[in-house]
């Protein structure tokens, strides 16, 4: 079988992003901001995956560009490995997924319209809460004055359509109405996009990776954030600095506990709320969900990502592999896990 491998490297994707603006001689302030290329797989994670996929398969490995049509096109591949990003607007993810779609070509990973949705974080919300899956309050602001007086305190203020913890760091937890606003004017200077605040909830923080399609779907040990390993004074919150910046290879905090300690009550709750999401959100393949705990111990779903993050060295921390190696998978084995999954939703000989 020939496998095409569609990535968004950090080289890549700072190379298109000039080639877009190479006319608009821009400024300093108009540059993206520094996490911008968070979400972006360096290459050490592509050719972990190239790796992975050619100890089973042909693989062609291509950049999520400007060229990518062509290449897809021209490839002729039994099946497409996506884990592209894109760069631009609320559904850049969705990019690839719908190049496939009209190449009728099979790809892994859910579709384009649940990869804009869970990416565009109100539209998911919105989504949760029609299905009555719990999810913390929000507010979308967008700079105008309207809207300010009905946040209730603490609140988290994240950028509407980003991932990664892109834009969300150690100052996002806010207080009063000044941090509020301060904080709401960052996020639309530097991303160009609404400001989305949350309720910001006390309780435990969990994420749990889950691989299969309904009814057949395998919960992946479940892991909880510790962040009592945070510098002082830190908030609790699995930030920018946490996630890139504090824990790193060299010097790991011990963040995750995985499989989490959890009472089998809590451990039901959660994996409810799991399979919850994944079906009013259509998920396929794979995914890892994002939840905490609420005042009264409710689990209330944070992010989805159903084009999850997947670094390959345990030091890196990287939650879905992570859990995958707590319930027996080596990083080789996951990948080629994803790919058997995709393969039998298309009838396709893995």
């Amino acid at each position: 079988m020939k496998i095409a491998f569609v990535y968004s490297s950090k080289e890549g994707m700072a190379a298109w992003w000039r080639r877009l603006h190479r006319d608009e001689n821009l400024s300093e302030e108009q540059e993206p901001p520094p996490d911008w290329l968070a979400e972006c797989d360096s290459e050490e994670t592509i050719e972990a995956i190239k790796n992975a996929l050619a100890e089973r398969w042909d693989v062609i490995p291509i950049e999520s560009d400007d060229e990518a049509f062509e290449r897809l096109k021209e490839c002729r591949a039994d099946l497409v490995f996506n884990i592209a990003e894109g760069i631009i607007g609320p559904n850049r993810e969705a990019y690839i997924p719908t190049i496939c779609e009209m190449l009728n070509l099979p790809y892994t990973g859910s579709d384009p319209l649940t990869l804009s949705l869970c990416l565009d974080k109100s539209r998911a919300k919105e989504v949760l809460s029609f299905y009555r899956i719990p999810n913390p309050k929000f507010w979308i602001l967008n700079g105008a004055t309207d809207g300010y007086q009905e946040v209730e305190f603490p609140a988290i203020v994240k950028p509407l359509y980003e991932g990664s913890s892109k834009g969300i760091h150690n100052n996002s937890v806010v207080k009063n109405f000044a941090e509020l606003q301060s904080k709401v004017e960052e996020i639309i200077h530097w991303y160009q996009q609404p400001a989305l605040v949350e309720k910001f909830l006390s309780g435990r923080e969990f994420t749990v990776g889950v691989l299969g399609n309904l009814p057949d779907l395998e919960i992946l040990p479940i892991i909880e954030i510790d962040y009592s390993y945070l510098p002082a004074g830190a908030n609790p919150i699995y930030s920018y600095e946490a996630k890139w910046i504090w824990d790193t290879p060299e010097n790991p905090l011990p963040l995750f506990r995985c499989p989490a300690e959890i009472s089998p009550r809590l451990k039901a709750r959660i994996e409810d709320v799991v399979v919850r999401a994944w079906r009013a959100l259509r998920i396929r393949d794979w995914c890892r969900l994002d939840l905490r705990l609420d005042e009264s111990g409710r689990p209330n779903v944070l992010e989805v990502n159903p084009l999850p993050g997947i670094l390959p060295r345990p030091e890196d921390n990287s939650c879905l592999p992570k859990a995958a190696r707590a319930a027996g998978y080596t990083y080789a084995g996951l990948i080629q896990r994803v790919v058997e999954i995709a393969c039998r939703r298309y009838g396709l000989k893995a």
